[in-house]
């Protein structure tokens, strides 16, 4: 099989051509050309299964949105020049409106992606193929469905459930906003399914894929969302007890994790792929983040868009010596010889073919993320001093080189005494070691800590909830109603 990042852009061509438009619910989605009649063998539906991944790539996904909210809707990262685009400083102040376009973008990629994982759902069931590959393909796509999912439930709350195909324009008018638990359900429901189907591990070509490892670490952080702490326990323990199959590990260095030359590691349990100089498969993010104003002392191929600043807040947040910040930021750089004072992320640094084209990945998933969330579910179970819960918490942050936190510490920075403080400090170890990966906005909102942490920046309760796109409203307004907030 070629590898899957080389043949996205000819699967975009084609199932741009089957209905999977931009449209999808917001102009009645359509999936036509003769659909019925294309998928007949096994290599159509890998053709199939392989468009529905770069669904990943679309801007209302991996390539801009999910950063856009999971950091730069935090206190994570900030606009500090406004020529960075009104909308990103709309979702930074928390002043975006049904209108503003990251709304719209996040919504219609979405769904546009889930379209593509239905049409391999629904049509491969009709194909005469290998029993165990056609298991494996039905798995993928609905662990591809179920991460869409769980994006859209936790940025827009209640959203139409679509677990088909749709084939022509007046059915995308029958789907109203199911509720959250039924969405919920049906991600658990898919990755339940997609976790017995998929193997371990794949290799060469078929790397970075969904395996069962996968399924069963995001099935975790479903749980942990839905805060059912002891299944949420119970499904991480897995993973991490399967290291031998899911062969996972926590890397030796953290600057091993990341870079070009490191993607898809044995940390890495699910990233998006991306590939430079390769029609459109390039990833933006090493643009995204220069400094507006840096030249090509950040960047040294097209234009620095400075979307995605780390915060002052950010920045003091590391501990001294903790060795992650300079793998993740940088305070400075040197423009015509001058030393420019300014916070920029260097996680994505690298050299891009062209603008916005650059070959690095995104990474959903990875085993210390794994880590950090079983702590946190034991914790949740009952605080036990000294117990498991700091074993893995310090696991994490004795690879960052720094000491461990016990219960009973002299050092009152380094002292843990009871549960409320155990929270506090898997929040501080999430926020540091998966800066700028697009968890910290969905953390605080998770636990309960977002309006205390963001409502000097102006936030209210109601923006735990992106609004609705007003196009959906106005296309179908007796189904589709506005969240709570965002009506005037």
């Amino acid at each position: 099989m070629k590898n899957i990042r080389a043949i996205v852009a000819a699967s975009i061509v084609l199932f741009s051509a089957t209905g999977c438009k931009n449209d999808f619910l917001d102009r009645a989605p359509i999936s036509q050309m003769n659909g019925n009649n294309f998928y007949k063998t096994a290599d159509d539906m890998k053709n199939a299964l392989t468009a529905a991944y770069s669904g990943l790539q679309y801007g209302g996904l991996y390539y801009s949105s999910m950063h856009i909210i999971g950091d730069l809707r935090s206190d994570n990262t900030e606009i500090t020049d406004p020529a960075a685009g009104t909308d990103m400083v709309a979702v930074d102040n928390f002043q975006n409106l049904p209108t503003t376009s990251i709304s719209s973008t996040t919504w219609a990629g979405h769904y546009q992606a889930i379209q593509s994982t239905n049409i391999v759902i629904e049509k491969i069931q009709a194909v005469t193929m290998d029993a165990n590959l056609k298991a494996r393909y039905t798995g993928e796509a609905k662990f591809l469905r179920a991460l869409m999912y769980f994006n859209l439930v936790r940025i827009f709350g209640d959203v139409p459930l679509v677990i088909k195909v749709i084939n022509n324009p007046q059915e995308g008018y029958t789907y109203g906003r199911n509720p959250s638990a039924e969405v919920y359900n049906q991600i658990i429901a898919d990755l339940t399914e997609a976790e017995a189907a998929l193997p371990h591990e794949f290799t060469g070509a078929d790397i970075g894929r969904a395996t069962k490892g996968a399924a069963a670490a995001l099935l975790g952080k479903v749980y942990l969302t839905q805060k059912r702490w002891d299944l949420a326990a119970t499904q991480l323990k897995k993973v991490i007890d399967n290291v031998a199959l899911n062969k996972y590990q926590l890397l030796p260095s953290y600057a091993s994790v990341f870079g070009i030359a490191n993607e898809n590691s044995r940390e890495s349990i699910f990233e998006v792929q991306f590939k430079k100089g390769s029609t459109g498969e390039g990833s933006p993010f090493t643009n995204q983040f220069a400094p507006i104003g840096s030249g090509t002392a950040v960047v040294a191929v097209g234009n620095p868009l400075g979307q995605n600043i780390p915060t002052a807040n950010m920045n003091s947040a590391y501990e001294a010596n903790d060795a992650r910040k300079a793998v993740s930021m940088r305070n400075s750089y040197v423009l015509n010889g001058n030393t420019v004072q300014h916070n920029y992320v260097v996680k994505y640094s690298g050299t891009p073919a062209a603008y916005l084209d650059s070959d690095n990945n995104w990474i959903v998933l990875r085993y210390a993320d794994v880590l950090l969330m079983y702590a946190e579910a034991l914790n949740e179970q009952g605080y036990v001093a000294d117990g498991p819960a700091f074993t893995y918490l310090n696991q994490i942050r004795n690879r960052a080189g720094l000491p461990s936190k016990t219960s009973n510490n002299v050092d009152v920075a380094l002292r843990v005494a009871d549960q409320a403080a155990f929270r506090l400090a898997v929040e501080q170890e999430r926020r540091v070691e998966l800066a700028f990966e697009g968890h910290r906005w969905f953390d605080l909102v998770r636990t309960g800590r977002a309006l205390t942490v963001m409502a000097s920046k102006g936030m209210q309760l109601h923006h735990v909830l992106f609004p609705i796109p007003q196009t959906q409203i106005d296309i179908n307004p007796s189904l589709i109603k506005q969240n709570e907030g965002y009506n005037n």
